[in-house]
Parts: structure tokens; C-alpha cells; sequence
């Protein structure tokens, strides 16, 4: 009963999340004030979620040194969200399960308290592997913006 319960709650997550179209997350980020926010590129924004998340809002990746990443932009638990029982930094004074939601405004906030670190953007290893110092204009290709 448990295992099916546990199920149950499993693809009912996964059943809500959200997986933005590229260019409909790029609106969304310019509409939140992403674009140039601390020198970043909106370019920037779309592909470093594009490569930690595929634009979708429900990912939740564990680590090896034992923190969990979470949402869109998969937001490392052990500096800047709370987990359930856990200890942290928590930067962005949020339960890392508020990352989670279709409503990205506080996955935005947070994103931004995190650019604004010392390590900036780079925090994100998917930004730095597939983004950093390369031509992101098909990022924003055709969306109009």
C-alpha cells in the first residue's frame, strides 16, 4: 500500500510540471527582468535552463557530494534552498520544493539572488560547459524578441 501511494504521488508530480517551449520561456525571463540583469544575457538565461533542465519546472537531480538541484534551473540545496530535515545556507530563504512549481516567480527570485553571488552565472555548471563563451543567438532565434 505504501509502494503504491508512493507511486501515486510520484507521477502526480510529474504529471503537473511544466515544460516550457524555448521561446515562451525567453518572454517569461524578459517579462521577470532577466535580460541584462547583473550583465547576463538573456541568451544566457535561455540556454543555461535549456541545459539543466530542458526548460522543465519539476527536475529535481541528487548530487554526489549529497545536495539535491532543484527546478528550472536547478537550484543547488545546499547554499540556497531548505530541504525537509536538512540544514543549510539557504540564500534564498525558500523550501527547496517551492522550486518546484509551475509559478517560476520565486525559481526567478532566486536565480537572481544566486547571479548576484560572487561567482555569478558560473555558479551553474550547465551554463559554463554549454554556454559560456559561445554564440547563443539561435536561443533566442524566432522568438521575437
Amino acid at each position: 500500500m505504501v509502494m503504491r501511494s508512493l507511486v501515486f504521488l510520484l507521477l502526480l508530480a510529474v504529471s503537473s510540471a511544466k515544460v516550457f517551449e524555448r521561446c515562451e520561456w525567453a518572454r517569461v525571463l524578459k517579462s521577470h527582468g532577466m535580460d541584462g540583469y547583473r550583465g547576463v544575457s538573456l541568451a544566457d538565461w535561455v540556454c543555461l535552463s535549456q541545459w539543466e533542465s530542458s526548460y522543465n519546472t519539476n527536475i529535481v537531480h541528487p548530487n554526489h557530494d549529497g545536495s539535491t538541484d532543484y527546478g528550472i534551473f536547478q537550484i543547488n540545496s545546499r547554499y540556497w534552498c531548505l530541504e525537509q530535515g536538512s540544514t543549510s545556507h539557504n540564500g534564498c530563504n525558500i523550501f527547496c520544493t517551492e522550486l518546484l512549481s509551475d509559478n517560476v516567480d520565486v525559481a526567478i527570485t532566486c536565480a537572481k539572488r544566486v547571479v548576484r553571488d560572487p561567482n555569478g552565472i558560473s555558479a551553474w555548471v550547465g551554463w559554463k560547459n554549454n554556454c559560456k563563451n559561445r554564440d547563443l543567438s539561435s536561443y533566442l532565434a524566432g522568438c521575437g524578441l
